[in-house]
This record gives C-alpha cells, sequence and structure tokens, in this order.
C-alpha cells in the first residue's frame, strides 16, 4: 500500500490538505473521502531483471549493427578518398553523404526490427506490423502512449528509448565526421 505524501509550496505546510500524491496521479486524500474504504490505485508490481537482462542484450546486438553501420561508412568514405574524389565536387560529396546517411537510417530500421521481433517473443505483440509500429514509437523516443505493454515487461520501452537516443547520437556524430572530412578536404584553407 502506498503512503501518501502531502506536497507543499514551502516544504513545511501543506499546499493543500486535501491532496496528496499518490504514484501515478493526483487525487483527493482517502481523509477528504471518508467514503473511499481502499486505495483504488494499488500499486503495480513490475519486472525489473528480467526485463533489464533481455533488454542489456538487445542492447548489445544494436550497438553491434550500428557499429557495422560506422564501419560501412569508414570503408566508403576511405575508398572516396584514396580515388582523390573527397572534396572534388558537389555531387561526389553529396553522395558520400547520402550513403552515410542511408548506412545510418538502415541501422536504425533494422534495430527497431529487432526491439519488435524482441516484443513478439516476448509475447507482448502477434502481429509484426503492431511490434514495429510500437517500437519505433519507443525508439525515437516519440512517446504516443497509444499501447502500454504488460507490467512483466514495461520496462523494455523505456531501454528501448534510452537505446535509441544513444544510437541516434552514434548516428550524428558519424555523419557530423564525415561532413567535416569532405569540408576539410574541399577547402585547404580551413585544415588544421
Amino acid at each position: 500500500m502506498t503512503r501518501p505524501i502531502s506536497l507543499s509550496r514551502s516544504g513545511r505546510e501543506p499546499f493543500d490538505k486535501n491532496v496528496v500524491f499518490h504514484e501515478t496521479e493526483f487525487r483527493p486524500s482517502p481523509r477528504a473521502r471518508p467514503e473511499a474504504e481502499s486505495d483504488p490505485l494499488q500499486p503495480i508490481r513490475i519486472a525489473i531483471l528480467g526485463p533489464l537482462a533481455v533488454g542489456a542484450s538487445a542492447v548489445v546486438c544494436t550497438i553491434l549493427i550500428h557499429a557495422l553501420a560506422v564501419m560501412a561508412t569508414v570503408k566508403v568514405v576511405r575508398h572516396e578518398r584514396r580515388l582523390g574524389r573527397t572534396g572534388s565536387s558537389f555531387w561526389i560529396d553529396f553522395g558520400i553523404v547520402a550513403v552515410t546517411v542511408s548506412c545510418a537510417l538502415t541501422a536504425h530500421l533494422v534495430e527497431i526490427a529487432l526491439w519488435a521481433l524482441l516484443f513478439m517473443i516476448c509475447g507482448e505483440f502477434s502481429a509484426f506490423g503492431n511490434a514495429f509500429d510500437h517500437s519505433a514509437v519507443n525508439y525515437t523516443t516519440l512517446g504516443y502512449g497509444n499501447v502500454v505493454m504488460s507490467p512483466s515487461w514495461r520496462l523494455l520501452g523505456p531501454l528501448e528509448a534510452a537505446n535509441g537516443m544513444l544510437m541516434f547520437g552514434v548516428s550524428t556524430a558519424m555523419i557530423f565526421t564525415v561532413i567535416q572530412r569532405l569540408v576539410e578536404a574541399r577547402y585547404v584553407d580551413l585544415r588544421e
């Protein structure tokens, strides 16, 4: 059973004695409503260790997928640089950036599909389309909230969101680095 906590502006006296915080929402205190026999907002037991272990394995897989995307991008940029094409024209540089962005986007889509498959294995979804949609919402931290997973696997949602944020950071760094190298190759005065 949850213990109500009175909120106040100064921290010393209650702001409103009839409002207390109960885990998920503000509602009148049971003391303010004597007819309330029991707490309708019973705490939900949410599994932690199982989803953390499963989610950690998914995170490791997404790191490997992203590492492959980074390696492919590095290989393309090194190949173009060896041929002396980097910085030689706008369209070649545009093509290199397009390949970089395509590699990053492909990695993200594969990672979203991996999480969707994981949701299906856990029994949260029966159709891949619904699982992919839910996974994409979590991964991109969009957060529609139209589907809430069962308490057994609910922790996978925030784990996927954290994973997505980190992988988008890796993609951003990869794209920025490629563009920086192309600008340095094209404009000699910007080289250090």
